[in-house]
């Protein structure tokens, strides 16, 4: 009896492995408020639809391009996201968002041009690849402070592009003061004004049909200020740190670290790394000439997959019962420990700072050398030791 034999071959196709990019991979989402800058930055164009102006964003921002894309007023948000997890490495800077944020000189770097937004983080926990799982808030400097808004919302209403102009004759800037009506749960209400002599443009996104647009999420309080005291100089001041477009993107101060992310009660998370991120301003404010506050995202770099390990500037946050302690800039911030004593040591012991708090909110200039250091608070019921590093 002849045996047949059969000879089965397999033939491997060998695909060159990609390299994961340590920038922004993917833009899911684009839903920026009305704003001078909305239908320009990315430029719309008759019949774009959402998913077109998605890619358009992508295109801007993807990779290392750092092109430039404005969220609008409050509450304008991107979402995106990188090719491969983040990695939270324990105090490490773990990513840097970019914006285009710049000081008013190099020698004064509390206030510039600071259009603040609030980052959200998210972990793909179900590993499909697209942004459905929980988001965490990165808790940045403002957190705790009671001028902080939780839960705030926001509604914009589509405006008659026809109607007649309602210009403010002492600011020939101001060619309508009522183009954009805005109300929100606080009971307030206004609009988001009109500058026809430096963009003529629609603010309103022109690919949304709605006729309203709603916004919810944290509002900080504003940073803008009128220097000039007749509304022609204004200045944003800096939030200390844990916001985009907040510090120029070469600033330790615009980069962020994942453990400062947490739930929506506030209490710290750990998570063992990031793949999606979401962005919105963060601000409901008017500056005069300059406009709206809007947030502007230029990209997003992954330090840990460049080989960078940059030491977090300040110490974390650390949550004392409802208090806040942190140092930042040669300035020790101290929240809700109104009626305690606050005693910095050095790691040899040394008295650096003895404080009796008197208010919920107390600054105190100090400058302390880098090193670990221990703060001793203390009331007549408890006391508490905390250990922090400045690099």
């Amino acid at each position: 009896m002849k045996k047949t034999i059969l000879l089965c071959f397999i033939i491997v196709y060998c695909l060159p492995v990609q390299a994961q990019s340590p920038y922004i991979h993917k833009v899911f989402d684009f839903r920026p408020a009305p704003g001078q800058f909305v239908n320009k930055m990315p430029v719309y164009e008759e019949g774009d639809t959402h998913a077109d102006m998605i890619r358009k964003v992508e295109k801007e921002i993807k990779g290392n391009k750092q092109g430039l894309v404005s969220l609008g007023a409050y509450g304008g948000y991107v979402v995106f996201g990188f090719d491969h997890l983040v990695e939270n490495r324990p105090g490490k800077y773990d990513f840097k968002i970019w914006g285009n944020a710049y000081y008013s000189n190099p020698s004064n770097t509390t206030r510039g041009s600071s259009e603040p937004g609030i980052v959200w983080v998210s972990f793909d926990e179900n590993g499909n690849g697209i942004p459905d799982d929980i988001w965490y808030e990165i808790a940045g400097s403002e957190y705790y402070k009671p001028e902080t808004i939780r839960n705030y919302s926001i509604i914009y209403y589509k405006p008659d592009e026809d109607k007649i102009p309602t210009p403010d004759h002492s600011f020939p800037f101001f060619t309508d003061t009522t183009y954009i009506k805005w109300t929100d749960n606080q009971g307030n209400k206004g609009y988001v004004i009109k500058n026809s002599t430096h963009h003529d443009n629609s603010y309103y996104p022109q690919w949304l049909d709605e006729e309203t647009i709603t916004f919810q999420g944290v509002k900080l309080a504003n940073n803008g200020m009128d220097i000039s005291g007749n509304g022609s100089f204004f200045v944003q001041y800096n939030y200390p740190w844990g916001y985009a477009d907040n510090h120029p993107n070469e600033s330790l101060s615009s980069n962020f670290d994942i453990d400062w992310a947490v739930d929506e009660n506030g209490n710290k998370v750990n998570l063992p790394g990031i793949h999606f991120v979401k962005v919105y301003t963060g601000v409901n404010q008017y500056c005069g000439f300059l406009g709206e506050t809007s947030t502007e995202i230029m990209g997003a770099e992954d330090f840990h997959i460049q080989g960078i390990d940059i030491d977090v500037l300040a110490a974390k946050p650390e949550t004392f019962h409802n208090t806040h302690l942190y140092y930042f800039q040669n300035r020790l911030h101290l929240l809700n420990l109104e009626g305690y004593v606050c005693s910095i040591f050095s790691i040899h012991g040394q008295l650096e700072c003895h404080l009796q708090i008197l208010d919920s909110y107390v600054v105190q200039n100090i400058k302390l050398p880098a090193g670990f250091y221990i703060a001793k608070i203390q009331n007549q019921n408890q006391i508490k030791t905390l250990k922090f590093l400045i690099p």
